[in-house]
Order: structure tokens, then sequence, then C-alpha cells
């Protein structure tokens, strides 16, 4: 197992899913493990960087204006719902209707 090398430790912040950190206390437990940041250590020395193929989604930034009574209200559901307003946005977007295509009028097709 690594030794435990708190000298020059620094922490590292990230969020999980809730999955992922029962199967780190998994693991801590099985492995006699005193720290989740063990654990991490062992996964981070295991894990094969150079032959991954991290998933990519492509993003793209945006920048709308929004009324100050509406920007107001999402980023009170925001700190409500605790999470970000891009989260909040996201669900938003993603719950607009999907648009029809339209069909050809008549006038179009004369010309």
């Amino acid at each position: 197992m690594p030794s435990r090398s708190t000298s020059n430790a620094v922490p590292v912040t990230f969020d999980l899913p809730l999955d992922l950190l029962a199967k780190i206390e998994s693991c801590r437990q099985s492995l006699g493990l005193d720290t989740t940041s063990a654990v991490i250590r062992i996964a981070l020395e295991r894990f094969d960087f150079a032959g991954c193929q991290p998933p990519r989604t492509p993003h793209r930034q945006l920048s709308v204006r929004l009324g100050a009574e509406q920007r107001a209200a999402l980023k009170r559901y925001a700190k409500i719902k605790d999470v970000s307003v891009g989260v909040l946005l996201r669900m938003a977007i993603d719950d607009l209707p999907t648009a029809k295509p339209k069909a050809k009028s008549a006038r179009a097709k004369k010309s």
C-alpha cells in the first residue's frame, strides 16, 4: 500500500455523485484504510491516465440578457435548490418542447 505522505499534501476539492462516494467508503472499509484521501491516492496510483479516453461533451459559453426580476428569481431558486444558476438554466432549456419542422407553405411551393 502507498505510504501516507502528508508533509507535502495539498487539498483538492471536487464534486462526486453519491454512488461514487459510497464506493469510496466501501473501498476504504474493505482495504482497512483510515481516510478517504488514502482511497483517492490508491485510485490515482493505479489508474491508467495515458490510456484513458475521457468523455467529451462539447460546450459553448453563451451570454444572454435577462430582466432584473427573472435574474433575481433564477438566483433565488439556485440558492433554494443549492445548485448553480447554470444547472437551472440547462434544466429550463432542456424542458423546452422540441420544435417541429415547419411545413412548406403553398406559397413557397409556387416559387
